[in-house]
C-alpha cells in the first residue's frame, strides 16, 4: 500500500523577519514590531491582519503516518528543536516514504508556509519538488499540482476547488461526529507560545492531524480514490474512523497530552527514523502492528502501544 501522511502545522509571526524586511529600529520591542506589521497588513489587505506565508514561523508539525505496519501519530522533532530542524524532518519523511500527503487547507496554507520557510533556511526537499524528470511517476501525479492526488487537500477537494465553498476543519469534524479541536483554537496559539506552552501546542496540532485523518477516512470510504475496493474502504473507515473518534474523544480538552509518557531510550538506525518521534515520546499506534486481544478487532476498538516512528 502507498503510505499516507496526514499533516498539520502551527505557526507564530516571525518577528525577527519582520524587523529585517521593514528595517525597523532595534529600540522597538517585539510587541511594537508586530503591532506595526499587523497595521500595515490590515491597510494593504483591506482589514485582514493575517500575515503572508513568508512571515509565518513554524513552531509545530504534527503527522499521522499510515503504512502496512499500522498508524503512528506524533509531532516531528522535539520541543527544543529550531524551525529549520522541524522542516527538515518533515521533508525527510517524504523523502523516505513517498507518501500520499493529506491535509486540510494544506495547499492554501501549510505547504506554502513550509515551502517559503524551507527556502529561507536553505533546506532541500528533493522528493517533494520532483516534477517527473527523475521519476516518471511524478510527471502526471506530483505533490505540486493542485489537481493531483499525491497531495490531497481535503478542504479544497470537498469544495470542488471553489474557495466560496470552503469549510472549517472544526465544524466539519463536529458535524461528522468527531471531537473537533481540543485544548484551544488557532487564535490562541501565539499567546500559548509566548507563555512557553510549546508542548500543549504540539498536542493541539496532533489533534488537528487526527481530525484531518478522520475526514480522509470518511472520504475514502465514500469514493474510489486510490482505487480501493469497497470492502477495503469499509475496513479503513472502521479502523481509522472509530479509532480516531475514541482516541481523540478519550483525551479530553487537553488534547493528546495525557497520552504521552516516557519510554526507554532507543537508538534510531538512521536520520529518517527520528523524523516523527524523538526518543522518549510515546506514539499512538493503531492497526495491524498493534497486538490484539483474543476477542479480535471486529468491535472496532483501537489498540495502542508505544513505538518509535521509522
Amino acid at each position: 500500500m502507498t503510505p499516507t501522511l496526514v499533516f498539520d502545522i502551527e505557526t507564530v509571526p516571525d518577528v525577527a523577519g519582520l524587523r529585517r524586511v521593514y528595517a525597523l529600529p532595534a529600540s522597538l520591542t517585539d510587541a511594537d514590531v508586530l503591532d506595526s506589521a499587523l497595521q500595515q497588513r490590515r491597510a494593504a489587505s483591506g482589514g485582514s491582519d493575517f500575515l503572508p506565508p513568508q512571515f509565518q514561523r513554524i513552531i509545530a508539525i504534527a503527522c499521522a503516518l499510515r503504512e502496512e505496519s499500522g498508524l503512528r501519530i506524533a509531532s516531528v522533532g522535539t520541543v527544543a528543536d529550531p524551525e529549520p530542524e522541524l522542516i527538515r524532518r518533515f521533508f525527510d519523511l517524504i523523502d523516505k516514504h513517498t507518501p500520499q500527503l493529506v491535509s486540510w487547507n494544506g495547499g492554501g496554507f501549510d505547504l506554502p508556509v513550509l515551502n517559503h520557510r524551507a527556502l529561507i533556511h536553505g533546506l532541500t526537499a528533493s522528493r517533494f519538488w520532483e516534477w517527473g524528470d527523475e521519476d516518471r511517476d511524478f510527471r502526471y501525479n506530483s505533490y505540486l499540482n493542485r489537481y493531483h492526488t499525491r497531495h490531497l487537500d481535503l478542504m479544497d477537494v470537498l469544495a470542488m476547488f471553489q474557495s466560496r465553498n470552503n469549510a472549517g476543519l472544526d465544524a466539519m469534524s463536529r458535524l461528522s461526529g468527531f471531537p473537533g479541536k481540543l485544548g484551544f483554537d488557532g487564535s490562541e496559539v501565539r499567546a500559548a507560545f509566548d507563555a512557553g506552552r510549546i508542548e500543549e501546542i504540539r498536542r493541539y496540532c496532533e489533534t488537528d492531524a487526527l481530525s484531518s485523518l478522520s475526514a480522509a477516512a470518511r472520504l475514502l470510504h465514500a469514493s474510489a480514490i486510490r482505487g480501493r475496493s469497497h470492502a477495503r474502504a469499509r475496513k479503513d473507515r472502521r479502523v481509522e474512523g472509530t479509532a480516531l473518534a475514541r482516541v481523540s474523544g478519550g483525551v479530553g480538552r487537553e488534547g493528546l497530552k495525557r497520552s504521552t509518557r516516557k519510554t526507554p531510550e532507543s537508538k534510531p538506525s538512521d536520520r529518517s527514523s527520528r523524523c516523527l518521534a524523538p526518543s522518549g515520546v510515546q506514539v499512538l499506534m493503531i492497526g495491524s502492528a498493534a497486538k490484539r486481544p483474543p476477542s479480535g478487532p471486529e468491535d472496532g476498538t483501537p489498540h495502542q502501544r508505544s513505538s518509535t516512528v521509522a
